[in-house]
């Protein structure tokens, strides 16, 4: 006999805030000697995949990811969010990371914490499929990171992947021709605007890569916070499920 759910079960699950989920705590050191802080939460599912989550710059992991992080567990993805050298309390919260680092180079200079990162869910979940996500100036970082390590990572959603001058030496631009696992290049209308913004994305459909533009979407991850938009998420969050679900069989 089949279970039935009901409609508030279901709500009350998509709205599941952040504290009620089985959040540990967790740290590792970069090979360049950074300790990383960070947050992971496993699904009962031992088999799911694991999805490594970035923030935007100036931010952190709890203040970009607490209104994610649920949903992705509920649609049976596993998650690691950390904080990396590059950022502070942008949204809200504090970055563990940047607190404890006397760190004054660019963005382009927190790769090393991606690679910690992917490193350390391997050594920890050894077999399990990786998924990378970023956000901002680390949706760019992580268009490098499944580039140059396509045998471990199986997936790769990229969030207003940033290229201004600061980025210019680690850019998706750069990386983006040789990513060949699955991947989705995401941002909001308003950035669309732009010619640069354009021009990007042109370059990813050509290179194979799936695109979507949010219409009611905001910089970065946050496209997927009712907190940060206007209006309905259930288109983006359909788009960014679906890809993941493609990936996850």
């Amino acid at each position: 006999m089949k279970k039935i759910v009901s409609l508030p079960a279901l709500m009350l699950l998509f709205f599941l805030p952040i504290s009620a989920t089985a959040q540990t705590d967790i740290s590792f050191e970069t090979e360049d000697g950074v300790t990383v802080y960070g947050y992971e939460y496993l699904h009962s599912d031992k088999e799911a995949p694991v999805i490594l989550l970035f923030h935007q710059g100036g931010g952190n992991a709890l203040a970009e990811y607490s209104s994610i992080i649920p949903k992705l567990l509920e649609a049976g993805f596993s998650a690691t969010a950390v904080d990396q050298r590059v950022g502070g309390s942008y949204l809200g919260g504090e970055n563990k990371t940047a607190k404890a680092v006397e760190f004054k180079d660019g963005y382009c200079h927190a790769y090393p914490d991606l690679v910690a990162t992917l490193n350390y869910a391997q050594r920890k979940f050894p077999g399990k499929k990786f998924i990378v996500w970023g956000s901002s100036y680390s949706a760019s970082l992580a268009t490098k990171l499944t580039a140059e390590y396509p045998d471990k990572i199986s997936g790769l959603l990229s969030f207003s992947p940033a290229s201004g001058g600061p980025m210019v030496e680690c850019k998706a631009d750069l990386f983006s021709d040789i990513v060949t696992v699955p991947s989705i290049f995401l941002r909001p209308a308003s950035e669309m605007e732009r010619e640069a913004s354009v021009a990007q994305f042109e370059l990813f459909k050509e290179q194979g890569h799936r695109v979507y533009i949010a219409e009611n979407g905001v910089h970065g991850s946050s496209m997927l916070n009712p907190e940060r938009v206007d209006g309905s998420l259930e288109k983006q969050w359909n788009v960014v499920l679906s890809f993941l679900k493609s990936i996850e069989k």
